[in-house]
């Protein structure tokens, strides 16, 4: 069975930082794109980041474009979200993602097959 396991997550401040991690398990995606998705209360889920399998391409929604970072660590079956300079509209609940695919572009939730549970990020003013 496939799992997506979300860590991190919590409490900040704005102009703060948080970090997020997702460790799968089930098998490998070390040949797939993963992403991060973010859902706000009363929203839809929205594309946050994108990671190709190498590392080498990575793409982010404008919204968090040069304050957030995606990587990986195949070795480890992870993927993560560095997020710095956070601001209170950054509030949400965040989703790791990974795709059966490994092409780039991936911004549209049906591009990915396995879903974590979501983890809480809450900025204050």
């Amino acid at each position: 069975q496939v799992q997506l396991d979300e860590l991190g997550g919590g409490l900040e401040q704005a102009g703060g930082s948080l970090s997020l991690s997702c460790v799968a398990s089930g098998r490998s995606f070390g040949s797939n794109t993963m992403g991060w998705f973010r859902q706000a209360p009363g929203k839809g889920l929205e594309f946050v980041a994108t990671i190709n399998w190498s590392g080498g391409y990575t793409d982010y929604a404008d919204s968090v474009k040069g304050r957030f970072t995606i990587s990986r660590a195949n070795g480890k079956n992870a993927v993560y979200l560095q997020m710095n300079s956070l601001k209170p509209e950054d509030t949400a609940v965040y989703y790791c993602a990974a795709s059966k695919g490994f092409g780039h572009k991936y911004f549209a939730p049906s591009d990915y097959h396995y879903w974590g549970q979501g983890t809480q990020v809450t900025v204050s003013p």
